[in-house]
């Protein structure tokens, strides 16, 4: 079964997401960002989920994760049960 390591950051609205995102692409770091703003406990790691499997986590978040979003960007938000994802794939393995 494929695995990835990703991190993520988690906030409350799709707006604040797209804040973070932007803040990233003008030069921000994902980790820091994740620390100061991250709802998720990751937070505190810099948003960092370490090693999953395909099926660990809620379908949204893994049809992100396996799929084409390329190693090193960051996701568009994605909406859980949980709140809006920022996705950074850092690797996948087979």
């Amino acid at each position: 079964m494929p695995s990835a390591v990703a991190s993520h950051i988690l906030v409350s609205s799709e707006a604040e997401a797209l804040d973070l995102k932007q803040q990233i692409a003008d030069g921000a770091a994902f980790a820091d960002l994740a620390k100061q703003h991250s709802a998720c406990p990751s937070g505190k790691g810099g948003g960092s989920l370490g090693q999953f499997k395909q099926g660990d986590m809620v379908p949204e978040f893994d049809a992100v994760i396996f799929s084409d979003l390329p190693i090193g960007e960051v996701s568009e938000p994605v909406k859980t049960q949980f709140g809006y994802h920022l996705i950074e794939v850092q690797q996948r393995l087979a």
